[in-house]
């Protein structure tokens, strides 16, 4: 009996859920009985049935779900920058100062948006901010930052952003920079 009883409770609940649901809560149900005397619920009257007073469905406003401003984008962040030529402890050989170094930089150097490369010798900025990982350095660049004939260097190289903020800043590269000297014999 509790079988039965368990399985009309199935029934109704199914019956009043079909009803409830959409163009079906405007339809009217009928109850009649199967073969075993279960209660059968359906849209169609079946010889027997009789229709079921429901109460009106539970109907819930849902609210509108507010629109969430969009989260803002993490800051740009250069990951990694150094100086592969000259390399560490290189020996350049320039009689006016004139030479070329090379910067790795990941990403990739940004320089539509406005970021540079600035070069410092010896503690001294060149004159020029570049907008290429690969500078050819002037002789009169040279001249403008070199501290003195001595022949170790350093260098160092920074990207800026195009407010001429730093962005990141690589270790400083220490290196050599020989110049052809002619020698008068005396004998």
């Amino acid at each position: 009996m509790r079988k039965q009883n368990d399985m009309a409770a199935r029934l109704i609940a199914g019956a009043l859920a079909a009803a409830l649901c959409g163009p079906a809560a405007a339809q009217t149900v009928y109850e009649s009985k199967d073969k075993s005397g279960a209660p059968v619920f359906s849209d169609n009257p079946a010889m027997g049935g009789k229709a079921v007073d429901l109460p009106p469905p539970n109907v819930v406003k849902l609210q509108p779900v507010p629109k969430l401003a969009p989260l803002p984008a993490a800051p740009f962040a250069y990951r990694s920058i150094g100086i592969v030529l000259p390399e560490g402890g290189d020996t350049v050989h320039s009689n006016t100062g004139g030479f070329g170094i090379t910067i790795k930089l990941s990403p990739a150097l940004r320089a539509r948006l406005g970021d540079r490369i600035r070069v410092t010798l010896d503690g001294n900025p060149l004159p020029a901010a570049y907008a290429s990982r690969k500078i050819a350095i002037s002789d009169a660049a040279w001249q403008a930052a070199a501290t003195s004939n001595n022949a170790q260097h350093t260098l160092q190289a920074t990207v800026l952003n195009g407010a001429g903020a730093v962005m990141i800043e690589s270790a400083p590269l220490s290196f050599y920079v020989h110049r052809a000297t002619a020698h008068h014999s005396t004998h």
